[in-house]
This record gives structure tokens, sequence and C-alpha cells, in this order.
């Protein structure tokens, strides 16, 4: 009787496959975006050298010499040129930047943690509280923007911490807003009843599988808001509600220079490109985190 012998086919290895983390894939999808990356490696470049203010500054802000006063950009010792009190530009630009930055940035986060807890409140528990939340916010939006902040700033006077205030207050509607409506997308998933048939308690569901997905849409709306709060802030100290001159501000370099733009440009000029290249690098950033946390517009290869 012949004997069958059994072939036995060695195991064959598994490639590993490989884990991405939320955090890679989302730093994976906007390094495609190269107008993003250019954006946020000029903002680290502003604020680098803005900190660096004390170190840089070749000059005293605040205090110029006459002779040189409307010295055009490039002349020996001063890159930018000197305004019309006879202070050093580039030294102001440093400054002003440890003012006009914060003042923008400043009341973002605090609007977006006033938005975030209105919003999940209105959109997640609803109720009477969630009534009065978002009627509140339609009152607010019957203003415009700029005429709000300029009536606010106007009442409780002029100054860094009232700039910020009344920044703040005029950016809390929309970023409950946009919280309430992600709150709302996100509810209508399964997993939300899901949880609840689990015995998940509400606040698991709001900490757990609320906040979380409602995290992207703030970050990008929040990302995008501070290019525009740049602009208002210069806008308000340009207007004089901003902080009092000879202190160092974008907004105020630019009224200095608008009495003197016939004759000398770049002391309006200088500024104000500052504030259109940092607005513009904000919003570049916020399309960009755009494209790297929504799952359903990215393509990560």
């Amino acid at each position: 009787m012949e004997r069958t012998e059994l072939l036995t086919v060695p195991p064959q290895e598994t490639p590993p496959v490989a884990i991405r983390s939320g955090w890679s894939v989302t730093w994976r999808a906007f390094q495609k975006d190269r107008a993003a990356v250019a954006a946020a490696a000029m903002l680290l470049v502003i604020f680098a050298m803005t900190l660096a203010a004390p170190w840089l500054s070749p000059y005293d802000p605040i205090d110029g010499n006459t002779a040189l006063r409307l010295a055009p950009v490039g002349t020996s010792g001063h890159l930018l040129g000197v305004d019309g009190q006879g202070r050093d530009i580039f030294s102001r630009i440093l400054w002003g930047g440890r003012v006009t930055l914060p003042s923008a940035m400043v009341p973002v986060m605090i609007a977006t943690m006033i938005g975030v807890t209105l919003g999940v409140i209105a959109g997640f528990h609803g109720g009477l509280a969630g009534h009065l939340i978002m009627r509140g916010c339609d009152v607010l939006f019957a203003f415009p923007t700029v005429i709000l902040a300029i009536a606010i700033a106007g009442i409780i006077g002029r100054g860094l911490f009232n700039v910020m205030i009344a920044l703040s207050v005029v950016l809390v509607p929309p970023m409950t807003r946009v919280t309430f409506t992600a709150t709302r997308e996100t509810e209508a998933m399964d997993y939300i009843p899901a949880a609840r048939s689990l015995g998940a308690r509400e606040w698991e569901i709001m900490l757990r599988h609320i906040l979380p997905n409602i995290i992207p849409p703030v970050i990008v709306y929040a990302s995008t808001v501070v290019g525009l709060l740049v602009v208002f802030s210069a806008g308000l100290s340009f207007l004089g509600l901003g902080v009092a001159p000879p202190s160092p501000d974008w907004g105020v370099m630019v009224s200095d220079g608008r009495t003197v733009l016939g004759v000398a440009p770049h002391v309006a000029t200088v500024p104000g490109l500052m504030i259109s290249v940092t607005s513009l690098c904000f919003n570049l950033v916020g399309d960009g985190l755009r494209f790297a946390l929504d799952p359903r517009i990215r393509n990560i290869e």
C-alpha cells in the first residue's frame, strides 16, 4: 500500500499594517496644502520676531530722532524707514505686533470657550435654555459685526483690554452658532442613540462623543476668524478706540501715516502690509485645516 505524504506549506508572514493616529493623518493632509504650510511658516516667523522684539529691535519704539523724520525705506540704520515723529518703523512693527496679535488671538480663545459651552448646551440639551441662547444670538446677529464692535468699544472706553472685550462679545454669537450646528449634526449620528441604549449617561455622551466631533469645525472657524480680527483690532486702533499713542500698534501706525500719505507713503504702507499679510496667512492656514480635518474632502494616499 502506497503511503501518501502530506505536504506542509510554511505559513507566510503577513506584512505589518501601519496604523496611523488621527493627528498623523491630519498632519499628512495639511502638508499637501503648500499654501497653508507656507502661511504657517510665515506666521511662525512673525510670532518669533514679535516675541524677540526686545532683542531684535534696533531702536526704542517710542523715542525718535526728529532730524530723520519721514526718512524713506532703506535709509542707513533704518531698514523700513522713519515715521513722522522720527521713530524707527521696523522697531515699531516688532513691538506693535505684541499688541495687535494678542488683541486678535485672545478674543478668539475667550469666545471659543464661551461659544462652545453655549452651543453644546443649546444643541445637546435644548429646551428653554437652548431656545434663549439661540434667540439671544439672533438678536446680536441683527447688528453688523463691525458696528457692534465699535459701539461696545466706544461705550467701555479705549484701551487694549477693552478692545479684547469688544471683539470677544461680537465673536461669541457666530462661534455659538457653529458649535450648535456641529452638535446637532453629531447628535443625529447613529452612535449617539446606541450609546444611550447601552446605558451611557448624558455627560458621558457629551464628553466622549459630542465634544471630540465638534472640535474640528470649531478649530477651522477659529483659525479663520483670527485673520479677520487682526483687521478688526487694527481698525479699532485706527479709529482711536484701541491703545493710545505713542504706544506702538499696527493700526495706530496706519492712522499716523495717513496724514503724510502723499509725502511718505511708506509710513502707512508698511504696517498696512503687515496687517494684510498676517490676516492672509491666518486665512490660508484655516483653509488648510478645513481640508485636513474634514474626512469628506481630504484624500490621503
